[in-house]
């Protein structure tokens, strides 16, 4: 009978260190989807046009070449078609779209304070709207209405900005404390969306982990904001899904969290798991945005090291993280891609697993 019992409380123990957690995340793995060439870094914005093909821009820090902003296009299938460097840009370039109406694509100069309409095979561009000479609003990423409107994010400014289908002077939407950061990242307003209804505009404040939403008052203008959430830690990019879920790039947690209209967390996918033996990451590395493209949310492995912003006249003050140490040693830079399906998950109406036992 002891060896029984012994035998019996050894099968348990197995049973306890070896079987997942009842309640954890089921991550869903984030698998390479294309590779830019040697030499180009930092993919930073992201979007998709109607055939599936996937444009990526980078924020070079180091620099190219050419001296300009550079765009990747990718096949569905992750071959790269094309290298287009972005005429009368600097290369930090951020987030990139086309225009729901007019079809142009629309790709915002950070460095030149600016928003470009280029076109995606030439590279030739022009000025869509400009904010150079009024300091660095640090404009980041871009959305639109149902009017073709155009509201872009400005994480030093603190605001969002608006311009009209065909662009021109932009005036300030909204401005805001619950913009702005002092935080690490140092990027306040940066990925932005509209709910479908297009009555909520939601924020993301990178360095202060939140979202932030703001409501559309029935002339257009902008509502009081308010905190929707707290604690997703970078959050960088961000996309509604067609049931107004919020999929947020947590760009410090290396992760993509799912977010439901009422503010609960439903989802966290994908992870990093090191780098592979030419240096590339395995999974998310500073997820920076990200694209729906039918059955994949596509992001970009940013993979900057923070401390590249460091104030040499500032020693006792870092911009580094946990991360900085591996994106530093990343030699090979890419895109991930993620399937737009949230697992499963108890507690919730409509999430129950198939295993409703409590353990």
């Amino acid at each position: 009978m002891r060896l029984v019992s012994r035998a019996l409380l050894a099968a348990l123990l197995v049973v306890v260190f070896l079987a997942p957690p009842a309640h954890a995340w089921f991550r869903t793995p984030a698998t390479r989807f294309a590779t830019l060439p040697a030499g180009a870094a930092h993919p930073e914005g992201i979007a998709a046009d109607s055939h599936g093909n996937i444009y990526v821009t980078t924020f070079a820090v180091e620099g190219t070449p050419s001296g300009t902003g550079q765009l990747f296009v990718f096949s569905p299938h992750g071959r790269l078609l094309r290298q287009v460097s972005v005429a009368g840009s600097s290369t930090l370039l951020l987030d990139l779209a086309f225009h729901p109406q007019t079809g142009a694509l629309l790709v915002i100069d950070f460095g030149g304070a600016q928003v470009l309409k280029v076109d995606p095979v030439s590279g030739h561009s022009e000025i869509f709207t400009s904010l150079a000479g009024q300091g660095q609003p640090g404009l980041n990423v871009l959305t639109f209405d149902p009017s073709g409107n155009v509201y872009i994010s400005a994480s030093f400014a603190g605001a969002v900005y608006k311009t009209g289908p065909d662009g021109g002077a932009a005036t300030v939407w909204v401005q805001s404390d619950l913009l702005k950061t002092t935080g690490v990242p140092g990027f306040g307003a940066n990925g932005l969306a509209f709910n479908r209804a297009h009555t909520t505009l939601f924020v993301a404040n990178t360095g202060n982990d939140t979202i932030v939403k703001i409501p559309v008052n029935p002339s257009g203008s902008a509502g009081k904001p308010a905190v929707f959430v707290n604690s997703v830690n970078g959050a960088d990019g961000l996309i509604l899904d067609e049931d107004d879920n919020l999929w947020i790039a947590a760009n410090q947690a290396d992760e993509i969290v799912v977010i439901n209209p009422s503010g609960r967390t439903i989802a966290k996918l994908g992870d990093f798991n090191g780098l592979d033996h030419r240096g590339a990451p395995i999974g998310l590395l500073f997820p920076a945005s990200l694209v729906r493209s039918g059955d994949f949310v596509y992001v970009t492995n940013l993979a900057i090291d923070l401390r590249l912003f460091d104030d040499p006249a500032q020693p006792t003050l870092t911009n580094a993280t946990g991360d900085s140490p591996w994106a530093a040693d990343v030699k090979v830079h890419t895109i991930s891609r993620i399937p737009a399906s949230i697992p499963p998950i108890r507690g919730i109406p409509g999430g129950a697993s198939a295993d409703d036992d409590d353990d």
